[in-house]
């Protein structure tokens, strides 16, 4: 290195440490990542400074061939802590009127339960414990009244998700056994993983019965008097229809079929819808106290989808089934922590109220807001739009997502912008702080209303006003 070069000026990282602004990027982001950052950012200036012919070019934010100081240095290795924390989770106003959109985490939770997931996870609880009697608990004691209340059936147990549910129901109840299931009902769950996949992982094997559009209860009764069986499954199909020349088999009908020969009857439903479906203006959907009624042994379904709360499977059945799957050592694996459960029963106790439930749980107030009530709040949004966006509102259609009511439209308004550069704007909303994901159709940019709650709707405004003025920035907080 000849004593003329520029790369001889850069000062060390403890140098830039020591700096008002290095102070400023370790208050922000801790010592190990500012550190490690700041000397990311050394070496990229180096590599600049090493090829002053190669094109010309610099580091962003400096001069080519020119050694940067201090303050510009720091401020190269914010930006890469920046880019690092906008790669990581975020905050998303989900303007895509997709109410349970499975990319953007699926339903945000009601305050109740935000606050009880606080609580939980701010100290010690009685997760494993029994005050009353000063020892030792379960933490699958938890929820079960809850549960119990919702769906008539006489013991619950809370495992990860869904599909951990039907799992661990195979495992504990089918394994090495046979599971009669219509071949109508093999589906694919999301993420690639499909119903014969997970239930073979569990040592169950699958005898398959009618065809994938008709399958009556002629065709198990058939199968399990060839023996072995232990389930009879059925699957709901939440995430697609068959229409045209179809016909399947109810629960009421399969429950004697299952009986008479010694196996359960357990139906995976999915969704969990725990209130009716016309107080949220959507076809007839069969809930958890359905399958109950009708004779299932078993019922599997999902909290963070029309339950509306965090992510977790829900099993509701018989006592004994149920405590044959809570003694099962899969179960341990698949066990969920202090934090969901709490969020899970304040989630369960608000849909003991139906319209406190309608109220409070977010992704059932946002089913059940009137379309006139959406297209008020649209109004308002783009009234108060940059006049350069050319805002308007139009009617537009949503969709529940989550895999449930997938031929079922939402009525919806939506603010429609133009900007010269659509996409462009579009990501720049993306990146703004919180993200703002909207879509894009027909050459505009398209705001959903539905999936933006009330109180979002300032934050909202504040992004789209940042990106039309170019004032945004990956470090500007919306309220």
């Amino acid at each position: 290195m000849s004593a003329g070069d520029p790369r001889r000026s850069l000062p060390g990282v403890d140098r830039l440490l020591a700096s008002d602004e290095g102070v400023a990027l370790v208050d922000r982001f801790g010592a190990a990542r500012a550190t490690g950052a700041l000397r990311a950012a050394l070496d990229s200036v180096r590599l600049a400074l090493a090829d002053p012919a190669g094109g010309g070019r610099g580091v962003s934010g400096t001069t080519p061939g020119v050694a940067p100081g201090a303050a510009e240095i720091v401020a190269l290795a914010a930006a890469r802590l920046r880019a690092a924390d906008r790669r990581g989770l975020r905050p998303v106003l989900n303007a895509t009127g997709v109410v349970l959109h499975t990319n953007l985490g699926r339903a945000p939770i009601a305050e109740e339960a935000a606050e009880a997931m606080t609580r939980a996870a701010r100290g010690y609880s009685n997760l494993e414990f029994d005050l009353d009697r000063g020892g030792r608990g379960s933490r699958y004691d938890h929820c079960v009244e809850e549960i119990r209340a919702l769906t008539g059936a006489e013991d619950g147990l809370v495992v990860n998700n869904c599909a951990a549910g039907l799992l661990l129901a195979m495992q504990a109840l089918a394994a090495d056994a046979v599971a009669v299931v219509s071949r109508g009902e093999l589906v694919e769950i999301g993420g690639g993983f499909r119903i014969p996949e997970v239930l073979e992982s569990a040592g169950t094997r699958l005898r398959e019965v009618g065809t994938t559009n008709r399958t009556r209860a002629s065709d198990y009764a058939a199968a399990v008097d060839d023996g072995g069986v232990a389930v009879v499954l059925k699957v709901h199909r939440s995430n697609f229809r068959v229409t045209g020349f179809t016909e399947e088999a109810e629960l009421g009908e399969l429950a004697p079929v299952a009986g008479d020969a010694g196996a359960l009857l357990v139906h995976d439903l999915g969704s969990g819808l725990l209130v009716p479906a016309e107080r949220l203006g959507l076809p007839p959907e069969p809930g958890p106290s359905d399958s109950i009624e009708a004779g299932a042994d078993l019922v599997i379904f999902s909290g963070d989808k029309l339950l509306g709360g965090p992510q977790a499977g829900i099993v509701a059945g018989r006592a004994d089934v149920v405590a044959a799957m809570r003694s099962a050592p899969m179960c341990r694996a698949l066990r969920v922590d202090k934090v969901t459960l709490a969020g899970l029963r304040a989630t369960l106790r608000l849909l003991l109220d139906v319209d406190r439930a309608l109220e409070h749980v977010p992704a059932l107030a946002a089913l059940a807001e009137s379309v006139d009530s959406v297209r008020s709040r649209a109004r308002a949004l783009a009234d108060a739009c940059p006049p350069e966006l050319g805002a308007e509102v139009i009617d537009v259609e949503g969709r529940v997502g989550g895999g449930t009511f997938p031929d079922t439209p939402v009525p919806s308004a939506a603010v429609r912008l133009t900007p010269p550069d659509v996409d462009g704007f579009a990501r720049a909303l993306r990146l703004s702080d919180p993200a703002v994901v909207g879509r894009v159709e027909g050459g505009a940019l398209l705001l959903d209303l539905r999936t933006v709650p009330p109180g979002e709707a300032a934050a909202l405004l504040d992004a789209v006003r940042a990106v039309e003025a170019g004032t945004f920035s990956a470090d500007r907080r919306f309220p």
